[in-house]
């Protein structure tokens, strides 16, 4: 058993019982205003506009599905007021949508993968939605094989193989999944190419293998700061979630060949990346491969490095669940707990208490949402509270339940409203970025119930 699991103990709530009565009423009332199935999808749509991610009822991050997984919990902890009803509402309606616009992607975020996660947990090992988990089940291991490419250290899109829509976020719905021969086969194949991803580098610039080349980069933003290649550090897209991934599966010991190793690989080259700076330090979204220089020369001689472009040398992201310190230190936890090794438990401690000795405003997270908002650095922070019992952790997750109260604009249509990256507000209710995310932090912060959906965001 691991170190985490042998640490781990009953949930405890973090706020004091006016602070948790408080956070309790205002999840209930954030989704309360979202159990009418028509209601929620024209506010998701709506909020969708303008270039965002488009609504998609059988999305988990985006759409409907994630709703029924946020009334799920919500049953978990008020059990008898009906709120499995609702969930169930909002789950038929996701799957109603697949028979109009089939499910194209397996992704845990917008795909088969997310469906599976959210119906297994509104089953809670009950034998409801039993037919429903095998059809989608059945559908993953027949079509995952195909998915499959070799790391053969050219590179890859992220895609292939992060939390949101690759490799990394289907074996997050597998690990919840019972054994069976069927799942224990494609769970196999898919921590085998992790531990592939994780391989030495054999590039003598020290490129890793999960580097993603400049053809293959999908974010504009960062195809233009990064001209050769570059390896990312977040748990929504890079190699964090990977880490997070084969460390929770290592809980009873390696699951497949090189596994231990390369949890250790990873992880010592994740720690090795945290940048020094005014405001505490912390890990970069991205580093430049081959690795940039902060006073570059005036002449390079390196032929990887078309003239006159330089990539930019990293710097500490924002504080942030998809990218920054909160969600590296999480998974370089789970590493460090997986190994048994106190130096990465310790580093990813320093990085949260760093994280939240920053005043506010130097932590660039401005939304309330869970992505790159408040929400999701405070689910981080819980985490941490209840694993290290930490009083200083503890005291800064009590403060960021006061900071995200303190959003809360009940005359809104949804309580809370999101702020955009032109800094208008915007009303979201999607799990990602808007009001489901938030209610399910707060509903952490104050019922005992272990929230066990924060998986679906690899932070246990």
């Amino acid at each position: 058993m691991s170190v985490a699991a042998q640490a781990a103990g009953p949930w405890q709530a973090a706020a004091g019982d006016a602070r948790a009565a408080s956070a309790r009423a205002t999840a209930v009332d954030l989704l309360s205003r979202l159990r009418d199935p028509d209601t929620a999808e024209a506010a998701g749509r709506a909020g969708a506009r303008d270039g965002r991610p488009r609504w998609t009822p059988y999305s988990t991050a985006q759409g409907t599905c994630g709703l029924a997984l946020a009334f799920g919990h919500l049953d978990r902890c008020l059990p008898g007021e009906g709120w499995d009803l609702v969930a169930h509402r909002h789950l038929a309606r996701a799957v109603d949508q697949t028979t109009r616009d089939p499910v194209a992607g397996l992704g845990l975020f917008a795909g088969l993968a997310g469906m599976a996660f959210t119906t297994a947990y509104l089953a809670n090992g009950q034998r409801r939605y039993r037919s429903l988990l095998e059809d989608i089940d059945d559908n993953l291991y027949a079509r995952i094989p195909q998915q499959l490419p070799v790391v053969d250290g050219h590179g890859l899109a992220v895609g292939t193989f992060d939390l949101v829509s690759g490799w990394t976020g289907v074996a997050a719905h597998l690990l919840s999944r019972p054994p069976g021969p069927d799942r224990d086969r494609t769970l196999g194949a898919l921590l085998s190419r992790l531990v592939d991803l994780c391989r030495p580098c054999r590039d003598p610039a020290g490129i890793p293998a999960w580097h993603t080349p400049h053809a293959l980069i999908a974010d504009e933003g960062m195809r233009l700061r990064y001209p050769v290649a570059v390896a990312n550090c977040g748990l929504a897209h890079g190699i964090t979630g990977p880490l997070a991934l084969l460390a929770v599966a290592h809980a009873d010991g390696p699951a497949v060949p090189g596994h231990t190793e390369a949890i250790r690989r990873a992880a010592s080259w994740l720690a090795a990346q945290h940048v020094d700076s005014a405001h505490g330090g912390g890990y970069p979204s991205a580093v430049a491969c081959p690795p940039a220089v902060r006073n570059p020369p005036a002449v390079r001689s390196s032929p990887l490095v078309p003239p006159g472009e330089q990539a930019p040398a990293p710097s500490p992201a924002r504080d942030a669940w998809c990218y920054g310190s909160p969600g590296v230190a999480r998974a370089l936890w789970l590493a460090g707990t997986a190994l048994g090794d106190s130096g990465l438990t310790d580093a990813a401690t320093a990085a949260v208490r760093a994280v939240l000795a920053r005043p506010v405003a130097w932590r660039r997270i401005d939304s309330p949402g869970f992505c790159h908002g408040i929400a999701g650095l405070l689910q981080v922070t819980l985490r941490f509270a209840a694993d290290t019992g930490d009083e200083e952790i503890g005291a800064g997750a009590r403060r960021l339940i006061d900071q995200l109260l303190g959003e809360y604009r009940p005359q809104s249509p949804f309580g809370y409203r999101s702020v955009e990256p032109d800094g208008t507000r915007a009303d979201r209710v999607g799990l990602l970025e808007g009001t489901a995310g938030i209610a399910l932090a707060l509903l952490a912060a104050a019922n005992p119930e272990p929230p066990a959906w924060d998986r679906f965001f690899l932070l246990s």
